[in-house]
């Protein structure tokens, strides 16, 4: 059964406490005339930009450093991109791909953004491009459901990643067996090439982390701990482990769902220096706001 807003809101407030002390840990480091932590001072191990080729983790999926985001508050069909209007944000993805050089389509089915993907993907070689979506079913008829209307609304034969969307329960893996085991076999049967997990809660992405089945990972991270499983470095332990596994690991939160949205350089600046994210996804609201997100990358230093 997919998830509704309440369901939502009611998964993630009890990881909100122990995310928060971390939080004030990690803003008190940044503020008030303390020495400034190592990522706002040491150089970065390289020059980075949105448009650089990364290889999530052991799939062979080559996509952009940079994802477009489409799911800004995203719950219930709708989210602040989709809340643009449809020829609004179908221009800002495809001139994404086509101005900017991004190559990595972030949606979902609780964003409602499947039809503008679909849009923004007419004109666009469909092998030059990848699209992640994530499913909020738990059970798996509704999964199997899920992917044959996700095609259909995304216009394309097969998906590239697919997730089960915000996971909080410790034991998922066990729980959420039937899912997995469709998303398995949609992967033999070409219709998806790489399966995983978005988690919001430290023992989700510890259940994750022991995981076999996950070959791609979505994980929130930003330095001062704002919407997080848990603290920074707690997470960056846990996301440790996952890279030696070879899973592929792709950021999210790097703006602390805005709370750093008038500090995107520090935040930018910390998921580049943290060595431990192959791609991140921001939403962009604006050509704008997107164009400033790729200049920011690219002058990281």
């Amino acid at each position: 059964m997919a998830m509704r807003r309440r369901e939502f809101l009611r998964r993630t407030a009890g990881y909100v406490g122990g995310a928060w002390v971390g939080q004030r840990v990690a803003r008190a480091a940044l503020v008030g005339g303390a020495e400034p932590p190592s990522w706002m001072t040491d150089p970065l191990p390289g020059k980075f930009t949105a448009q650089d080729e990364v290889v999530l983790g052991k799939t062979g999926i080559r996509t952009s450093r940079l994802a477009m985001g489409t799911g800004t508050i995203g719950y219930g069909g709708n989210s602040n991109q989709t809340r643009l209007g449809n020829d609004p944000l179908v221009r800002l993805l495809a001139d994404g791909y086509h101005e900017n050089g991004l190559r990595f389509f972030d949606s979902a089915d609780s964003y409602g953004s499947h039809p503008y993907v679909k849009e923004a993907l007419k004109g666009i070689p469909r092998d030059k491009v990848t699209v992640l979506t994530k499913t909020d079913t738990r059970d798996p008829a509704g999964v199997r459901a899920d992917l044959e209307r996700y095609r259909r609304e995304l216009g394309t034969e097969y998906i590239d990643v697919v997730l089960i969307h915000c996971v909080t329960e410790g034991d998922w893996t066990t729980r959420y067996r039937g899912v997995m085991d469709v998303l398995s076999e949609a992967k033999q049967k070409g219709v998806i090439r790489a399966h995983g997990v978005s988690c919001h809660s430290l023992p989700a992405l510890k259940a994750a982390a022991a995981s076999d089945w996950v070959e791609v990972d979505l994980v929130r991270l930003n330095p001062i701990g704002s919407h997080m499983d848990a603290d920074p470095a707690t997470v960056i332990g846990v996301i440790k482990q996952m890279r030696a596994q070879g899973k592929g690991i792709v950021g999210m939160k790097i703006l602390g769902q805005g709370d750093m949205r008038n500090r995107p350089q520090e935040a930018i600046r910390y998921a580049l220096s943290s060595g431990v994210l192959d791609a991140f996804t921001i939403g962009a609201e604006s050509a704008r706001e997107q164009k400033d997100l790729v200049r920011r990358i690219a002058t990281a230093a």
